[in-house]
């Protein structure tokens, strides 16, 4: 007896691919979806591109589907994509923050989105293959449980996810490491065994961000100051676009010693030049929350934070801060926390929750 309609999002990667075996291996009646998502490619892009939002992925995701005996469907989400992450994406560098494109297309594309269509069409789950594990707590909620192989694991990209999209969701790869995915896809005979895994935005497959957002708004971004701590004009840059926190090189500043990108200002045009010093910081305030395995952050909460995907984690006191915002106070100094990406809370392998950070420190 099946165990329910589930519809697998496949990238034609080998993670997706293995979620899918696996599942229909548990019992669950499996449809295999590719979302098609950004703009159509060139051949050249395609060649390049192994992500999961390429035309290339349906070819790969074709095969496997046909190899696992399991319906395949293209879904058409491109106005979904660019609505929420495209248009968010560029317009956070122009306000001179650092967005996390992911996390957006996990909320509001690979979830919202598809859910929605696969609810109505009578799935009664979604599934990926993400490094991750889904629990219902004793207190009712839906969380995620860091992967069991942890130099895997995806919580980070998913902390927005809601309780109702938890609810309906499957994450079967969660539960093995990288390796053990691969050999499964090998000992089943799937062509994707061996694929790389894809590791840039995949709308930007050439990494030029400040060239992307040029083309897709129609808008020159224009030149400005450098500036140091004090305000003094130390030379100028190429467009706010072009900078992150944190960020060293590419600054073409002959400082005699390295110099970061410390404060990015679209107000003034300007970019901030600071020493290693001045990336460091104590506390952050952050907004847009998500709750996940509590029903919602309480003043004094001690908790690990990670402020970046590939952050190890530091422990932080969570403060309330009025008007849906909190302030997260680390004893360690913390560097680079970046406007614009997330800010997500653990208790041991659970996720709290999250939020985005607004500003970093006490300015």
């Amino acid at each position: 007896m099946s165990k329910g309609k589930v519809v697998v999002g496949m990238s034609g990667g080998v993670d997706s691919s293995v979620a899918a075996y696996l599942l229909k291996e548990q019992g669950y009646e499996v449809i295999g979806v590719t979302m098609q998502i950004w703009q159509d490619e060139e051949e050249t892009i395609q060649q390049e591109n192994g992500g999961c939002c390429g035309l290339s992925a349906v070819d790969d995701a074709r095969r496997v589907a046909d190899q696992l005996g399991i319906p395949y469907y293209v879904m058409n989400f491109k106005k979904e994509f660019k609505k929420n992450v495209m248009d968010y994406f560029t317009g956070e560098y122009l306000n001179g923050r650092t967005p996390n494109p992911c996390i957006a297309c996990n909320r509001y594309v690979k979830w919202e989105s598809l859910l929605k269509r696969s609810l109505e069409i009578g799935a009664d789950y979604i599934a990926t293959g993400h490094y991750a594990r889904i629990r219902r707590l004793p207190n009712g909620r839906y969380t995620l449980l860091q992967s069991a192989a942890s130099a895997k694991d995806q919580t980070y990209a998913l902390y927005s996810l809601t309780q109702e999209q938890l609810s309906h969701t499957l994450m079967p790869v969660g539960e093995f490491s990288k390796d053990e995915i691969r050999q499964i896809a090998e000992d089943i005979g799937l062509r994707v065994a061996h694929k790389p895994d894809s590791q840039e935005i995949c709308f930007v497959p050439d990494k030029d961000y400040a060239r992307f957002i040029e083309e897709y708004t129609g808008r020159h971004i224009p030149e400005g100051n450098f500036v140091n701590t004090a305000g003094q004009v130390i030379g100028r840059h190429k467009g706010i676009t072009h900078y992150t926190i944190g960020q060293r090189k590419g600054l073409n500043l002959a400082m005699g010693h390295p110099v970061f990108v410390s404060r990015i200002c679209p107000e003034t045009n300007e970019v901030v030049i600071g020493e290693n010093e001045d990336i460091f910081r104590h506390t952050l305030l952050a907004d847009r929350l998500n709750y996940m395995a509590v029903p919602e952050f309480t003043d004094g909460m001690e908790v690990m934070a990670k402020i970046r995907y590939n952050h190890k984690g530091s422990p932080c006191r969570i403060e309330l801060a009025g008007e849906g915002r909190i302030r997260c106070v680390f004893p360690e100094a913390q560097r680079a926390i970046t406007p614009g990406q997330a800010v997500v809370f653990y208790d041991g392998e659970r996720v709290l929750g999250g939020g985005t950070i607004l500003r970093a420190g006490e300015y």
